[in-house]
């Protein structure tokens, strides 16, 4: 039998698919809920997810899983996001015109000031994102389009960022595209992203409540309110694993816990390199305040991104936006207002009660609800939301990486079982090649490489992999020597 700990995106399809080759398995889930980041939360009749999740990828054999679990209750939606600054909208991707109408001619004037400043004075060797953004936009278009979001989600000044990330996140745009876009009008835009994606009628978590449907049904188990106690070894192999006051002999396990939950759980103790590594990655921790307002259509997006410096939410989800069966009267809206943290700061602290009127007193300083229609409110913290690649995680991962290898029955997949900034789809497929793997598979998810001599099928999965890779979220790395500044 094989354990998979964790019943999230990639836990639950490693489970699936190694049910799929007849192999035995338990799902070790430690919440009552599986999904893990793609649940879908419930209060009273209101559905939110943690963080809007788009299904939407590159690989048909995600697609072929998603439609195939859910059939005619994945719905097609219409994507729309925008960028509030200032009481302005500005689309996103950005729009030339939609910004010249949305900063005003003052603004613009000053902008072009500020852009040619920069190009006859141009900031050094552009090690920082700030440096490489006010290089190519100008100051001021870096401190309205760039700076304020950059730091509410990440926790990182702006200097402290290394500039290939802005290269990966930016590519192909500057302020002269956006001129000459204005100015030829039916040019084709430098970038431009999906209009439509699928989407759970009842949010992403249905998805993931479906999937343990067909693993239970296929033999499998999957085991709620078992939190992962200790990972047993004997002669350099998993034997067993404790979780929920039992014990599982095993013959294999996946992991997606987060590594610095894992590697201390490991009986007798992994050597002091590994347990340093992995008590080393870092990570930017989540909370939302959902909603409940009086009214429908409140705004037409998805979700915004809010680049107003002077309130503390970075992203608000209209989930009403996203299916309309998210919230349990047509007359009602649930909104989700994301705040980026950390775990054990002043906002993570913060009681229901301060959260919820933190969330009213932002939504209505940004003149998005009148506060008189808000009804009720819901919090949900959530750890570990996001791995942060700062100056030492590289030396980690491949301390970490080295350790897996020498143990030929225990495979990492997913999000914080990798420590990898990924998608959901990146997240299923990591958890299908782990599978793969206790049943014959030579693929290395730490170095996302495969050996030359594998079989066609497995080259084939190989091949998905890139496919993905081209879509891969990219995540900021402090320059040389602040790695420290990353709390």
């Amino acid at each position: 039998m094989i354990a998979v700990l964790g019943a999230g995106p990639a836990g639950l399809t490693a489970a699936y698919e190694l049910t799929r080759h007849g192999q035995p398995c338990v799902v070790l889930e430690q919440g009552s809920q599986v999904g893990g980041l793609s649940r879908t939360v419930e209060h009273n009749g209101y559905l939110f997810d943690i963080g809007g999740h788009r299904f939407y990828t590159a690989v048909p054999l995600i697609e072929k899983i998603w439609t195939e679990t859910l059939d005619e209750d994945m719905l097609v939606r219409p994507r729309l996001s925008r960028i509030y600054y200032r009481q302005h909208f500005f689309q996103y991707p950005l729009e030339p015109m939609n910004v010249v109408r949305g900063l005003g001619p003052v603004e613009v004037f000053r902008c072009g000031l500020s852009y040619a400043f920069a190009r006859f004075r141009k900031r050094g060797n552009e090690k920082h994102f700030e440096e490489w953004v006010s290089n190519r936009f100008g100051k001021r278009l870096f401190e309205i389009f760039f700076r304020t979001y950059t730091e509410k989600v990440w926790g990182i000044p702006c200097d402290e960022i290394g500039a290939e990330w802005a290269a990966q996140r930016i590519r192909g745009l500057s302020f002269g595209t956006l001129v000459k876009q204005t100015l030829l009008s039916g040019r084709k835009p430098v970038r431009s992203l999906i209009k439509e994606f699928l989407y759970p009628r009842r949010g992403p978590g249905m998805m993931w409540d479906r999937m343990r449907a067909r693993v239970e049904k296929a033999g499998g188990r999957v085991l709620t309110n078992h939190p992962v106690e200790a990972i047993e070894m004997e002669d350099g192999r998993v034997a067993a694993v404790r979780a929920g006051g039992q014990r599982f002999e095993v013959d294999g396990v996946i992991s997606t816990l987060a590594l610095g939950d894992l590697l201390p759980m490991v009986e007798p103790p992994p050597p002091q390199p590994a347990l340093r590594a992995a008590a080393g990655l870092r990570y930017r921790d989540f909370l939302t305040v959902a909603l409940m307002v009086r009214g429908r259509g409140l705004f037409p997006d998805n979700w915004i991104y809010i680049h107003e410096p002077g309130v503390k939410v970075g992203r608000i989800q209209n989930y009403t936006n996203w299916s309309p069966e998210m919230a349990p009267d047509p007359e009602m809206s649930c909104l989700g207002m994301e705040y980026f943290c950390f775990e054990g700061d002043g906002l993570w602290t913060s009681s229901d009660e301060q959260l919820g009127e933190l969330a009213r007193r932002e939504i209505a300083s940004l003149g998005l609800v009148d506060p008189a229609r808000i009804e009720g409110f819901a919090v949900v913290r959530v750890p570990k939301a996001y791995p942060m690649y700062d100056g030492a995680y590289r030396d980690h991962r491949q301390t970490l990486g080295s350790w897996f290898r020498g143990i030929p029955n225990l495979e990492a997949a997913g999000r914080n079982g990798l420590h990898r900034y990924d998608n959901q789809d990146h997240a299923m497929l990591s958890g299908i090649m782990a599978a793969r793997n206790l049943i014959g598979g030579h693929f290395d998810l730490f170095e996302w490489q495969q050996n030359d001599y594998l079989e066609d099928a497995e080259s084939a999965l190989a091949a998905e992999w890139a496919k993905l890779e081209a879509t891969q979220p990219a995540v900021p790395k402090p320059i040389s020597g602040s790695g420290d500044a990353v709390r």
